[in-house]
């Protein structure tokens, strides 16, 4: 009998990895080995139990899964990582590929293409949503790594919850759609929301609007209607 292959899911939303589980639950040839609700629990897991894919978040409440990914491949490196992610911004995803991951899809898609995109990173291909991949071979192809990298050092300051609730509001999410997408109240999306403009200088949502685009982390072009 061939042996199943061993997946780790790592996401800070209880409901969002029962989801995932759920649908790996389908497919016998897989097994899910653990699951992780932030950095720290994901790197032991990954030294403990060696698993041979890692579904992982970006938006992890101690680390970002940019971070963790590289660090995961510096633990096993057989072990391979397929980003599921709400974000589609292409820097996100060429840095996601350059940190060692080997898949990347967004959460919208997981329902209709995880087990495709599964078995494609563990035959050893790259998976991407066809819907940005043409953009990030061009971005790869076309923009030195240099110019890739955010390096604002007020950005840097951020959390990466923090970042991830700052491109929701920059995208012209409400506090309480931001919150409903990311399972927490809307309260403590307007606690991060005054964090974040604290942090960076700024002082209404129009100046947060102008400083990540800027950065290339939203598309100005979502505003105009």
């Amino acid at each position: 009998m061939v042996p199943k292959k061993t997946i780790l899911i790592v996401d800070d939303h209880p409901l969002v990895r029962e989801g995932l589980e759920s649908i790996l639950k389908t497919a016998a040839e897989y097994e899910v080995v653990g699951q992780a609700g932030n950095a720290r629990d994901a790197i032991q897991m990954v030294k403990n139990l060696k698993p041979d894919l890692v579904l992982l978040d970006l938006g992890l409440p101690d680390k970002s899964g940019i971070q963790l990914s590289s660090e995961i491949r510096n633990i096993s490196s057989p072990t391979r990582i397929l980003i599921i992610s709400m974000h589609s911004n292409v820097d996100y995803i060429v840095k996601a590929f350059q940190a060692g991951a080997t898949g990347y899809m967004t959460k919208e898609s997981a329902t209709q293409r995880l087990l495709i995109g599964i078995a494609q990173v563990l035959k050893g291909e790259y998976f991407m949503d066809a819907s940005v991949s043409h953009k990030v071979v061009e971005k790869l192809m076309k923009t030195p790594e240099k110019e890739m990298k955010i390096t604002d050092a007020g950005y840097e300051t951020l959390t990466s919850r923090e970042q991830e609730i700052m491109v929701l509001l920059a995208e012209g999410y409400s506090a309480k759609k931001a919150a409903a997408k990311l399972f927490i109240s809307p309260k403590t999306v307007e606690n991060h929301r005054t964090n974040i403009l604290n942090k960076l200088g700024l002082h209404s949502t129009l100046e947060l609007v102008r400083y990540a685009a800027r950065l290339g982390l939203v598309d100005v072009d979502l505003w105009k209607e």
